[in-house]
């Protein structure tokens, strides 16, 4: 089942276009080859389920490199003692090679942020972090933007006893100049064996994203479609905001 996602979003042909100040970093969960312009910061707020709360913030270094830093929780909302993440999560990107006419941007990166409650006992958030990821982007006009990203990622978050290399690949399409729709697979190579929190279908997770003013986005998510995770009734719904400025 996972391999038909995988030519779900095979790249059209048609013409490129410029990217704004909230040049996505990700799609949902997956990271895209988007980096903060220089002299740029971004900050954001996760909200998800579990009273969880995630906050962080980048800064754009050069046009190529940026680097960040994220830290939260789980029951933050709610009552009773916070569960905070052992530690806070790090990203740093470079982007090897700028989009053109013809071909995506490439760009590389380390990120050890993942996403919902952090597992005791196996070391890991419920879903990964990337790690080690190469991502590439492609941007064009089509009845407003769209866009195609896909990249292959190795996390180590290896407490479960799966280190398979992962790929992903998703798509984002306007349908103004303000709404956007978003959709990603993760094939979860790496989170599919018998000690590990997904059974096997992948991650398929899209959202909203609504831009103010090309500064303030907010985004409403669905995760995990496919009930893939185990113990888990259905999909969640988490609400995002960023906000990005030039210093």
């Amino acid at each position: 089942m996972r391999w038909i996602f995988l030519f779900l979003f095979i790249p059209l042909i048609v013409f490129s276009q410029d990217l704004n100040l909230l040049e996505p970093l990700r799609l949902v969960d997956t990271p895209t080859a988007g980096t903060l312009k220089r002299g740029s910061f971004r900050a954001r707020l996760d909200i998800y389920p579990q009273g969880g709360i995630l906050a962080g913030i980048g800064a754009g270094i050069t046009d190529r490199f940026m680097f960040g830093i994220s830290y939260g929780g789980t029951n933050i909302i709610g009552t009773g003692d916070i569960n905070w993440n052992k530690e806070p999560g790090v990203t740093v990107r470079y982007r090897l090679f700028e989009e053109d006419y013809f071909l995506p941007a490439i760009l590389i990166g380390y990120d050890s942020q993942g996403f919902g409650a952090f597992i005791d006992s196996t070391k890991r958030y419920i879903k990964k972090s990337p790690g080690v990821f190469a991502a590439a982007s492609k941007n064009f006009v089509f009845l407003g933007t769209l866009g195609f990203h896909g990249g292959v990622n190795y996390s180590f978050e290896r407490g479960d006893g799966d280190k398979d290399i992962n790929i992903f690949a998703g798509v984002e399409k306007s349908l103004n100049p303000e709404l956007t729709l978003v959709g990603e697979y993760d094939f979860a190579f790496n989170d599919d064996g018998p000690n590990s929190v997904g059974t096997g279908n992948g991650y398929l997770n899209a959202g909203l994203k609504w831009v103010f003013a090309g500064k303030l986005e907010i985004s409403f998510v669905l995760k995990d479609i496919l009930k893939n995770r185990r113990g888990v009734e259905g999909m969640t719904r988490e609400i995002r905001i960023a906000y990005a400025e030039i210093f």
